[in-house]
């Protein structure tokens, strides 16, 4: 079994800032670094980390090929990842006092893919195989319906959210991984349900009752409601530097949980300790961690650690 993510990559130009800029301010950073980044490269490299078996499908522009050698010495099959004359997509990142972080995209060359390029990247795919998807890429949509029609399994990350997801099937995806700020944004009606991970559930269920949904919720923790069950499991308690690729950390762990065949508590622990390790190190694909710190994280920590059937 295979996971393809057709996924982002980006040139990151991260900056240490005491507080995020504000209209009209000069403000000095007191540190910068330049790294790989992008939601689609922070995930196979998760992926690949945790253990799976991922290819990644992308572009980048001429001059960086320095990131695709990156990725690909964490694991991640790249024979699907082109180079071109277009820029390569990049961000900048503000990351505070408290370890939050800021970000502006520039989609680049993640935007530049064709009907008639996908259908001819995906045709490895076949059925059993996961496609993971996120919203840095054009074609999400036809990405998203090319797979199903293959009987490949659909992982969706809606990020960053824009109106037209909510007209995309989702009811046929496999997996849908969001944070509580993007449930809010997708779900407006949601909003008062939030602090209730078991109304969330609730409400989950009768928007999407085939498809297994994970939420994250910051600090205060990780919900699973699907066919499989429901389930909650608290955050780990540990000191904040930067929340950058966190979420992508969470979600390659918990990918690949679920398609080594860990139960869905299982699959939710790893996870959640893998972004536990991610927040205390500064970077995007710098701060994953390997499986190993997890499993070591896991064994010093995981006995004190709440697991909930919320059923």
């Amino acid at each position: 079994m295979k996971v393809y993510c057709y996924g982002s990559i980006n040139i990151d130009h991260v900056y240490q800032v005491p507080h995020w800029m504000q209209p009209g301010e000069t403000l000095a950073s007191t540190h910068y670094q330049r790294v790989l980044g992008g939601k689609g490269a922070n995930q196979s490299i998760a992926l690949a980390r945790a253990g799976a078996c991922v290819s990644h499908i992308g572009r980048l522009g001429t001059g960086d090929e320095w990131a695709k050698v990156e990725i690909a010495a964490s694991g991640v099959d790249c024979q699907l990842v082109d180079v071109t004359d277009q820029p390569s997509g990049h961000a900048i990142i503000q990351v505070d006092a408290a370890g939050e972080n800021s970000i502006l995209l520039y989609g680049g060359a993640n935007q530049s893919f064709t009907q008639a390029d996908l259908d001819e990247l995906f045709r490895g795919l076949v059925a059993g195989d996961w496609l993971l998807l996120q919203n840095e890429c054009s074609l999400t949509g036809y990405a998203m319906e090319a797979a199903i029609k293959r009987k490949v399994r659909v992982a969706f990350n809606p990020s960053p959210l824009s109106k037209d997801i909510t007209l995309l099937p989702l009811e046929q995806l496999a997996l849908l991984v969001l944070n509580q700020v993007e449930m809010v944004q997708l779900f407006p009606e949601c909003e008062g349900l939030m602090s209730s991970p078991e109304m969330l559930m609730t409400f989950i269920e009768k928007q999407l009752p085939d498809t297994e949904v994970v939420v994250t919720m910051g600090s205060s923790g990780a919900l699973w409601c699907g066919p499989a069950g429901r389930f909650f499991v608290n955050a780990f308690d540990v000191e904040v530097v930067d929340t950058t690729a966190a979420g992508d950390t969470f979600l390659g762990y918990l990918l690949a949980s679920i398609v080594s065949g860990l139960a869905p508590q299982a699959c939710l622990h790893q996870a959640s300790a893998a972004a536990a390790l991610a927040v205390q190190t500064s970077g995007a694909s710098t701060s994953i961690p390997l499986k190993s710190r997890v499993e070591d994280f896991l064994s010093q920590s995981g006995e004190c650690r709440l697991i909930e059937n919320a059923q």
